[in-house]
């Protein structure tokens, strides 16, 4: 490590120490803001709102440029995400659900039209309305929704991730079909015992506007007429989870015993297209699969030790070589489709993603809050991905980060280092650390 990482890493670390002395937290959460409209609260608004923010040590891969500069690190700032999400509930047989914020702001990125950081633009992730058809077995619904398939990090909740973050790949068409992993449609939700399911029919958004054809890899289709196909369901053994929203949750931190095992999908036929060898359109179907088990386990209700493992396996067909490049909050402005943090995050090919914690005992901290540490991995194989002898080169990612709880999820800060890969140079791999320290609370 240089001499100027294990400043910033120093820096970073005195700050997460710093904070952990001085914060307050509160046991008192309780229903959050919430405003009841009749005696018994069962009519009732709930307002929910968050922020994340970021301050993040990079070191870019090969050629990447900031405004101009060559910038082999870059230390800067953003916003991850800020969102404000209002529920309804005036009768037990219907609910509103409106939800809307900015995303992935930065000093030179996020802002109006793309063209810099400021004046990011305000718009609305979710907005539909749900009615019961029959209690806990059937709910219907129309709008633009959050109720997907694939997996149970397809439908992840922002707040209340184990790792720092989500790994992105859970939503597999991420502003390509769908705004921000959300599709216009309808869908339907229950519970039949211990199976909970999700399934949904949705419009896809036009993409690929400039009607780009490819002859060495499948792309998104302008031409996409069909109709979005998507399932999820699994398999509750223990305790059973609410599904009043479509949000899953990473990690109960022991206040819940749950073990699930789910699968999921998600079908667009025609949705992407190539250019054959003889000059012709080619059309392929979208077929995306997921396989996975979720555990969370109380260890010690006395000392307050919970265990948590996430494990799924993806599957996923985009048409041939496929491969979507993607750096989250790209602290670099030029060097291609890989500059900054970005590498191959998506693509025709399988993943494999895995994350472990563990919630040390409370008296550790005391009334000081609550400590948890995480490990994550993926290991990916996306035929487009390949060095120059033809062999398949393996994406692989390691997060190993701490989640320091001054109030459960409602207020936490987390450090994170990542192991990414850096594939300016296919045939010649180089890994870039990130550093970064997140705090995070929501009312």
């Amino acid at each position: 490590m240089n001499q100027k990482r294990l400043y910033v890493l120093l820096f970073l670390l005195l700050g997460c120490t710093i904070t952990k002395t001085h914060a307050q937290g509160s046991d008192t959460y309780g229903k959050g803001i919430r405003v009841n409209l009749d005696e018994s609260g069962q009519k009732h608004i709930r307002f929910i709102t968050w922020h994340q923010m970021w301050l993040r040590y990079n070191e870019n891969n090969s050629g990447s440029t900031r405004l101009g500069e060559v910038q082999n690190s870059t230390t800067d700032f953003g916003i991850r995400r800020s969102r404000f999400l209002a529920i309804v509930q005036l009768n037990p047989r219907f609910l509103i659900l409106t939800h809307f914020g900015i995303n992935n702001q930065n000093a030179v990125s996020g802002g109006y039209l793309g063209t810099d950081g400021k004046r990011p633009q305000l718009y609305v992730h979710d907005a539909w309305t749900e009615y019961r058809v029959l209690k806990n077995y059937l709910h219907i619904g129309m709008g633009l929704h959050y109720w997907n398939g694939i997996s149970r990090m397809s439908s992840a909740s922002t707040l209340n991730f184990m790792n720092m973050d989500a790994p992105i790949f859970n939503w597999a068409t991420i502003e390509a079909t769908d705004q921000f992993a959300r599709m216009l449609g309808v869908y339907a939700k229950g519970q039949i015992g211990p199976l909970d399911y999700r399934l949904a029919i949705n419009d896809p958004f036009l993409t690929n506007t400039a009607g780009v054809i490819d002859s060495a890899r499948a792309q998104y289709s302008p031409r996409n007429n069909k109709k979005v196909y998507q399932g999820y369901a699994f398999w509750q053994f223990w305790d059973k989870e609410s599904n009043y929203l479509p949000f899953t949750v990473g990690s109960y931190l022991g206040t819940k015993k749950v073990f699930n095992l789910g699968a999921g999908f998600l079908q667009n036929s025609d949705a992407m297209w190539s250019k054959t060898a003889t000059g012709d359109t080619a059309f392929h179907n979208q077929l995306l699969l997921g396989f996975d088990a979720f555990l969370d386990l109380p260890l010690n209700k006395e000392k307050g030790t919970a265990l948590t493992v996430y494990g799924v396996y993806y599957n996923y067909d985009f048409g041939p070589n496929q491969v979507r490049n993607i750096g989250i909050l790209n602290p670099a402005t030029g060097g291609g489709s890989l500059r900054g943090n970005a590498f191959p995050l998506l693509g025709t090919g399988s993943i494999v993603y895995a994350q472990a914690g563990y919630l040390f005992p409370k008296s550790w901290l005391g009334n000081k809050g609550r400590l948890q540490t995480y490990l994550a991995y993926s290991h990916a194989r996306f035929e487009g991905v390949k060095d120059a002898g033809g062999n398949i080169v393996p994406v692989q990612v390691l997060d190993i980060g701490g989640n320091y709880f001054l109030d459960g999820h409602h207020a936490k800060i987390t450090l994170n280092y990542r192991s990414r890969p850096d594939f300016t140079n296919v045939n010649a791999l180089r890994y870039r650390p990130e550093i970064t320290l997140q705090t995070m609370i929501y009312l």
